[in-house]
């Protein structure tokens, strides 16, 4: 049975345990992760429940510090448009704290020297921006605000290693002091008999990345793990930060990207921070990685299509190692699938949909899940039921799924179950092929391109009949033979 999450047997009104119809005892959640995902999922079940407890295993910094616990926390994030009107919904003014703790905003396509499908975009006047602060200046200021709510406290140095309660129901969690290895786990419990503590609660929310062990925590309770659907392009990025070389008259750009495909499998991204220096991201498919040398690492920049990088790279100062990342993979766990899973478990952020983090959609989407999860919470039409709120979490991570699986699975000796094409594939493959090569100078198609990708509107803005005409019946337009360095003047932009 499908129970909603404050444990009334869907359908019926009953209550069931542990709520009583007079004197309801206090209503708890439990959210596994302090990351941005887990922070915006208390934030919204602040107002469903009496106490919220975020369980986190890293110390959390005080400040704009990197977590031990994020390991991609180093390389480039950006907070697309999308995601800056989710936050905004959910944090109303958090922007505004963005901007004025210096997080750079790049329009594109003006602010931006771009490489994709074989051409260089034109760099008209912008119609998306992104926000390039720092992944530690997000989390600081979103932790700053969610934290300040009484309702919600934290738990860290802390990690969740299994489930209470049983397929039917979850009644929260175990928990485990970190540093206590599996061995060591083993021989303590067999002297003392106490290693791990329970944590009940009413609602438990796995926010705890791509690497969530909530999978084996439900096999462990007689429950149906969800299938996973898993597509590797074989993409890795190196990433280092570099301070930019002394200002010159060469250029008005503030942001390089060169966005890799089957013909061109290298990559790279080159955005300010809000301390005045880049991170420069380089990306290359499976035998071609980016190195993690600091002497290879600027010549790897000289494989991409033109070196207008490699150069910037030369005259910029190093400011860090480089740190490499490989776990690229697209994974969706479908915990909206029907199966012997327990009420009152949900899975938000990486936890539930992790796409590939070259695309710089990560944080947008936890944003948007925590938008959905939302708005299911407070939808009167219908009983938020367990399996009902999953699903919506997981409709709000679809279109990023879309898009990194859509670009992923063309590329050379992607592997996965969704790596596969189906015959109704082909029609939308071939007229999104039409889309990317007039995006870079077609404003029509252009400007709903970039909404799309940027999370801002539905995928569907792509067929509107103006856009399709466009694709369908425009010529390829010209675009700059080289990298355009300099933005092209305000005004109207020729469709064409």
């Amino acid at each position: 049975m499908d129970d909603d999450l404050y444990g009334r047997a869907a359908g019926t009104g009953q209550l069931t345990p542990p709520y009583r119809h007079t004197g309801r005892r206090e209503r708890h959640a439990v959210v596994i992760g302090g990351g941005i995902a887990g922070l915006l999922a208390a934030q919204v079940l602040a107002a469903h429940a009496d106490r919220v407890t975020i369980v986190e295993r890293d110390r959390l910094p005080d400040g704009a510090k990197p977590r031990s616990g994020v390991p991609q926390g180093s390389h480039i994030h950006v907070l697309l448009a999308g995601g800056q009107l989710a936050l905004e919904t959910l944090l109303p003014g958090i922007v505004g704290e963005l901007r004025e703790h210096g997080a750079p905003e790049v329009g594109m396509p003006s602010d931006m020297v771009q490489w994709q499908s074989g051409t260089w975009y034109r760099r008209t006047p912008a119609t998306a921006h992104l926000l390039t602060g720092s992944r530690p200046l997000l989390e600081w200021l979103v932790r700053r605000r969610v934290l300040a709510d009484p309702r919600i406290r934290t738990v860290e140095g802390t990690e969740v290693v299994g489930l209470l309660g049983d397929a039917v129901r979850t009644t929260g969690v175990l928990l485990r002091d970190r540093g206590t290895g599996e061995k060591a786990a083993a021989r303590a419990t067999a002297r003392a008999g106490v290693v791990t503590r329970a944590l009940t609660a009413d609602l438990v929310v796995d926010a705890s990345g791509r690497g969530s062990r909530a999978p084996h925590w439900l096999a462990a309770v007689g429950a149906e793990p969800p299938r996973e659907e898993t597509l590797d392009s074989g993409l890795s990025y190196a990433t280092r930060v570099y301070r930019p070389g002394e200002d010159d008259d060469t250029t008005d750009t503030i942001g390089y990207f060169v966005v890799p495909d089957p013909a061109q499998v290298c990559g790279a991204f080159a955005l300010p921070m809000e301390d005045g220096r880049y991170l420069v991201t380089l990306s290359g498919a499976r035998g071609n990685e980016p190195p993690s040398d600091e002497e290879e690492f600027a010549e790897f920049a000289a494989r991409l299509p033109h070196p207008f990088l490699h150069e910037w790279l030369r005259r910029a100062e190093p400011d860090s190692p480089v740190r490499s990342f490989r776990n690229m993979g697209n994974v969706r766990r479908r915990y909206d699938r029907p199966g012997r899973r327990p009420a009152g478990f949900l899975a938000t952020g990486d936890a539930l949909c992790t796409v590939n983090p070259v695309y710089g959609q990560g944080m947008s989407v936890a944003a948007l899940n925590a938008v959905a999860l939302r708005e299911a919470l407070t939808d009167r039409r219908r009983t938020p039921t367990t399996r009902r709120v999953q699903r919506a979490l997981l409709t709000s991570a679809r279109q990023a799924w879309d898009i990194s699986a859509g670009a992923d699975r063309k590329m050379p000796g992607a592997v996965g179950d969704a790596a596969r094409y189906s015959p109704a594939d082909r029609p939308a493959t071939w007229y999104l092929a039409r889309v990317h090569r007039r995006a870079g100078g077609n404003a029509v198609v252009g400007t709903p391109f970039r909404a799309a990708l940027h999370l801002a509107s539905p995928l569907n803005v792509l067929f509107a009949p103006r856009v399709v005409r466009a694709v369908l019946f425009d010529p390829v337009p010209r675009t700059p033979a080289e990298p355009p360095m300099w933005r092209e003047a305000a005004g109207p932009t020729p469709e064409t």
